[in-house]
């Protein structure tokens, strides 16, 4: 048998390079043994694949490239013949990424395990749906006081009439279907309509301006856009003369207020295509690939224009079925897990929460109102009562200062008894999630007394997945929720990895961790420094094909060995979990060359003065740290505008201060002495745990009005768009700055 040390020795007399003889083990002894090699072009990245010694030792190790990796003993040749249809025909092979709509990439497949598994389309993810779960409920839509609801065969059947209807419409191949409005059956249909169609769909946030949608419309060849309405028409209508592939608009909510050429309501819509006969719409699904790309996901474009994230059939129906069984969804005929549909669809988080894994394991999806975010959700939440519920941060805390502010009114009984229930609670769950199951009797009776109450309150007294992701959540409100028996698992991951990459579990659980890799994707930290902590690069078949025709943007992103870098700064600890410290493009390096991550410090100050909304570290090529902060204040249910008057929290909080001030000029025009007292008293405390002089926060600002998505500080998920915040306020910032 030929060892790989002599392998090495025959890579060296052929002069390979380091990146074509990487990793290979020999299978068998024969000469005709298969090998799998690690070789690749410079853009490719090692990806594994079968060839034969006496091809290796005669043309080295890239004389047969495929598109995918199986493997050629006798037990697996049935899958071989399978994966066949996948392989390359010709003398050259898909890379590991492409730029081109048209493109298509070579299937990072495992040899063993769920990431060995046949390659699906969408289309084939879906008939597996329809024979599983045909006659379950898959969409409820609430119209008046009545729930309408789709079964997953008539949920099928609607999107293949929604292709056909695009097909006559005239969508091109490869070519985008850009939805804009709030979720729907009708959003899932046309996603999926333009997907079976052969398009690519194409989420735009609800928030973009006229020449936001413009661009993503333009960046992704969009032949057809949908709107929910008049609203969102009149985006379109004000940027239609510079989309000249548009074809069409079509608008799924209310009645159109006129008539126009080439503008149709969803019934019409729906009927255009009934002359296209089913076989001219097979035709198309049958030429589809699951290495091909069907998805486009827009960046929210935080450091710069959004990037189109391209995502083949494969990342979305692998993804979706690691991803389900990670978590240990159960399918329809056993449970059917029930989800709430209320997050931007544009985001990858939605669509694989509400979409993709719903339609892998047969859940029934309840959409919420369009003013869910403005204090409908919880409504919603009561009356589905989900099995399983996914959160950005802001839900969780919002839903956190109306509760306190609920029991800031209760009787002082009620509240010795809250917080007595509360402290139990926290005590036991950390004790749990450190491993033990003695579940104590002061534990049991709080739970009858409070815990279930509450969660009952909340629609979640049947909920035994509670999540949160897309941004940073404070340990602040992860231990409230778990002082209340409701832990709150965060997930990690980004657009380019199809969504999740980590996960937390109930088994898996250290708060404030991200948790562990999903089943088949696998965590590289480069450059660790003395603490472990490095950039958080990511592989698997979740990994995205690369940017919509940016193709330096996704040679930053991939690199030759195929590995995804994130940007994030995260390490691992002594048990494998993920905790994430940081941005690379957010650290802060200071005028004395110190590297700062912003988020932990201003988590800390969050922590330690719980009055404040939304803060921002500063000090790039600065001397010192200083920090512009805002108050908790109302929103504004319509337009989503931070109001003057303060949350009845933040009013409580400044009456036990002294302070009468019940609205933000208050405070900051008046310079109100007891809340600025007591601020500063919270970033002492917080410069007093710093780790050096350099991480100390040596001045402050309260600014007059709270951060917010209508304002442009804020990205659709909440994110802080720091650049945008820096330049808003740089008269504010220079003033720190101007008497060193």
């Amino acid at each position: 048998m030929l060892h790989v040390c002599s392998c090495w020795q025959i890579a060296e007399e052929k002069h390979w390079t380091k990146a074509q003889t990487m990793h290979w083990t020999m299978l068998s002894d024969s000469d005709m043994a298969t090998v799998m090699v690690n070789s690749a072009p410079s853009s490719d990245g090692p990806v594994p694949h079968a060839v034969s010694v006496s091809d290796i030792l005669v043309n080295g190790p890239s004389s047969t490239v495929e598109d995918y990796i199986t493997e050629t003993t006798e037990e697996t040749k049935t899958e071989e013949s399978q994966l066949d249809m996948f392989r390359s025909k010709g003398p050259s092979s898909p890379a590991l990424w492409t730029t081109r709509r048209d493109g298509e990439v070579k299937l990072r497949l495992d040899q063993h395990g769920i990431g060995s598994e046949k390659p699906k389309t969408v289309n084939e993810l879906l008939q597996e749906s329809v024979r599983k779960y045909g006659d379950y409920f898959a969409l409820a839509s609430k119209k008046g006081d009545k729930w309408i609801k789709q079964t997953y065969r008539q949920y099928y059947e609607e999107c293949r009439k929604a292709a056909k209807s695009f097909i006559k419409l005239g969508l091109q191949r490869f070519h985008g279907v850009g939805i804009l409005g709030f979720n729907s059956a009708e959003w899932f249909i046309a996603d999926i309509g333009a997907i079976l169609a052969g398009g690519f769909a194409v989420g735009i946030y609800t928030t973009n301006s006229p020449e936001a949608c413009q661009y993503v419309a333009e960046n992704s060849g969009a032949n057809i856009l949908i709107v929910e309405n008049d609203k969102q028409l009149q985006k379109i209508l004000e940027v239609q003369h510079k989309l000249p592939l548009l074809k069409a608009i079509i608008q799924y909510n209310d009645e159109l207020k006129e008539k126009r050429p080439n503008l149709y309501t969803w019934s019409e819509f729906m009927s255009l295509g009934r002359d296209i006969p089913d076989s001219q719409l097979d035709t198309i699904i049958d030429s589809q690939k699951p290495n091909q790309c069907c998805t486009l996901i827009y960046t929210s474009g935080t450091t710069g224009q959004p990037k189109g994230v391209m995502l083949s059939h494969d990342n979305i129906t692998w993804t979706a079925l690691s991803a389900g069984r990670y978590v240990r969804l159960t399918e329809g005929p056993e449970q059917q897990e029930l989800v709430i549909s209320y997050l931007p669809l544009s985001h990858i988080a939605a669509q694989m929460i509400d979409i993709w894994l719903p339609i892998a394991f047969g859940a029934q999806v309840f959409f919420a109102r369009p003013d869910a975010l403005k204090g409908s959700l919880v409504d919603t939440l009561r009356e589905v009562r989900p099995t399983a519920f996914m959160g950005v941060p802001r839900v969780w805390e919002k839903m956190e200062e109306k509760m306190k502010s609920v029991g800031a009114k209760s009787s002082a009984l009620r509240r010795k008894v809250a917080a007595w229930a509360k402290e139990v609670g926290l005590q036991t769950n950390l004790k749990r999630m450190k491993g033990s199951s003695e579940l104590p009797v002061n534990f049991r009776l709080a739970r009858q007394l409070v815990y279930k109450k509450v969660r009952k309150g909340l629609g979640l007294d049947r909920c035994t997945k509670c999540y949160t992701g897309a941004a940073p959540i404070t340990k602040e409100t992860l231990e409230f929720f778990l002082s209340l028996d409701i832990p709150v698992y965060e997930l990690y991951g980004m657009s380019e990895s199809s969504g999740p990459h980590t996960v937390s579990l109930p088994e898996t659980f250290m708060i404030t961790s991200c948790g562990k890799e999903v089943t088949g994707c696998r965590t590289m930290i480069y450059k660790p420094d003395s603490d472990g902590s490095g950039e958080i690069c990511f592989s698997g078949r979740h990994i995205f094909m690369g940017y919509l025709n940016m193709e330096d943007k996704t040679k930053e992103a991939i690199d030759e060995e195929g590995w995804l870098h994130s940007g994030d700064l995260g390490k691992h600890d002594k048990n494998g979990f993920l905790y994430i410290t940081g941005r690379i493009k957010e650290l802060i390096i200071t005028a004395g060359g110190e590297n700062i991550p912003p988020v932990p410090i201003e988590d800390a100050v969050k922590e330690a003065v719980p009055i404040i909304s939304n803060l921002m570290l500063i000090g790039d090529k600065a001397k010192f740290l200083s920090m512009l902060l805002t108050l908790k204040c109302n929103v504004d249910g319509e337009t989503g505008e931070p109001e003057d008057d303060l949350t009845p929290d933040v009013i409580a909080y400044c009456l036990k201060l002294g302070s009468k001030a019940t609205k933000v000029s208050d405070i900051v025009g008046g310079k109100d002495k007891a809340v600025y007292a007591a601020i500063q008293k919270g970033i002492t405390s917080v410069n007093e745990k710093a780790t050096s002089n350099a991480q100390k926060i040596q001045k402050w600002a309260l600014l007059e009005k709270d951060f917010s998505i209508a304002g442009g500080q804020l990205g659709p998920t909440m994110k802080l768009k720091r650049p945008v915040v820096m330049k808003m306020y740089k008269d504010q910032i220079d003033q720190f700055y101007t008497d060193v």
